[in-house]
């Protein structure tokens, strides 16, 4: 035995668990301590540490609408299984009576529909995401404080135990589940905190007051915790790891979510089955109008988002429609003080897959390629159906 007394760092993190707090933070915006959490119990069950007969980690996040609460969620499946859409997602609102908990674990035998009734919590459907190198799987209840007590009581066996016996009394394991739980209880209150010092109308300086206020973030947290408490019993509490309240996103916050979108938006285009891509540009002042149209403290990013859709992307929908834009063309997207609506210019056309690469950066590259041999595709076509008219 060799003595060291070298002192260790339990706060590192492996390189997984670094590559997947990268990924969500570039994804998911202003919620850290949510991401940090997250992270920390990823990195738990890596080492091998998970706590046995219990599920990887139980969360319930609480905050207002439009925080990220669900996006997260969706992020956490996309850095670890490549798919945002790897998420059972349980609506708690469809789960208001009792009766209604039949289509999670099936109709028992004897009883009408038992055949026809296809449970949604079933080992295939856990299953069916994981992949060679992620053995995960996702469950999100959205809205939990709308469901019946019989699917909170139907979820304590399931944070507890990581288990669940279905109608016909087969057993479906949950130990290798992220189980996600979504609620937005104390959400007017943590608007009426935030409401004077965010957004366009307040001063720079309160918005950033707001931003960087530690007392103000902790009674944010606690009005969101207390309102959980006054919702549910303490045996159900007891069984959740991390309670996380997500902050109401400000302006600075929407800025970056507008970047991420606009990213999102030009990966619809290279996409989009139409094969049309092109390349679009906002300039400073399409984004200044697109920030100040989709602010909104009550509704968060989804407002932004909405916005997003009706001034960029229906437009652009319409200029491929009529075939304004064409394949490797360079759109411009600037305001217009004197219509007050976004204008939309075609700057260049017939772009090399090289130029299109430095406009819009290398996170693209597989995108171009799959479209330069599709675009080569149609032009062999295209040629090929010539030489056979001239014949």
């Amino acid at each position: 035995m060799t003595r060291t007394n070298q002192p260790l760092d339990p706060t590192l993190t492996g390189q997984h668990a670094d590559r997947l707090e990268a990924k969500l933070k570039a994804r998911v915006v202003g919620q850290d301590e949510a991401i940090g959490h997250i992270v920390n119990i990823y990195q738990t069950y890596l080492a091998g540490m998970t706590q046995p007969g219990r599920p990887v980690g139980n969360f319930l996040f609480l905050g207002p609408t439009g925080s990220g609460k669900t996006r997260l969620v969706e992020a956490t499946a996309e850095a670890l299984v490549n798919d945002a859409q790897a998420v059972i997602k349980v609506d708690c609102a469809e789960f208001q009576h009792s009766h209604e908990i039949a289509k999670l674990i099936g109709s028992p035998p004897g009883y009408l529909g038992h055949r026809e009734t296809h449970p949604m919590l079933c080992q295939e459907a856990l299953n069916q995401f994981q992949t060679e190198t992620c053995k995960l799987s996702f469950v999100l209840f959205d809205e939990i404080e709308k469901a019946s007590d019989a699917l909170w009581n139907l979820l304590l066996g399931i944070l507890d135990k990581a288990t669940l016996t279905l109608g016909d009394n087969r057993r479906v394991d949950f130990s290798r589940t992220l189980i996600f739980m979504t609620s937005n209880l104390g959400a007017t209150e943590m608007e009426s905190l935030l409401r004077p010092r965010l957004g366009f109308g307040a001063s720079p300086d309160s918005r950033e007051t707001a931003r960087t206020n530690p007392q103000l973030d902790g009674k944010i947290a606690r009005t969101g915790l207390e309102a959980a408490r006054k919702k549910f019993t303490p045996e159900f509490l007891n069984r959740i790891d991390k309670m996380v309240v997500f902050r109401p996103l400000g302006e600075p916050e929407l800025r970056k979510i507008l970047d991420i979108e606009l990213r999102m938006v030009q990966r619809r285009v290279f996409e989009s089955p139409v094969n049309v891509p092109f390349v679009f540009s906002l300039t400073a002042g399409a984004k200044e109008h697109l920030l100040a149209q989709g602010t909104d403290v009550k509704y968060g990013a989804r407002h932004l988002k909405r916005v997003l859709e009706r001034n960029l992307v229906h437009p652009l929908s319409n200029l491929i429609a009529t075939e304004q834009i064409r394949a490797r063309d360079m759109v411009r997207v600037d305001y217009d003080h004197a219509s007050g609506r976004l204008v939309f210019t075609k700057e260049a056309e017939d772009l090399p897959e090289y130029a299109m690469t430095q406009l819009i950066g290398s996170s693209f590259t597989s995108q171009l390629a799959r479209m330069a041999g599709s675009v080569a595709v149609e032009a062999g076509r295209a040629a090929g159906s010539r030489g056979t008219r001239r014949a």
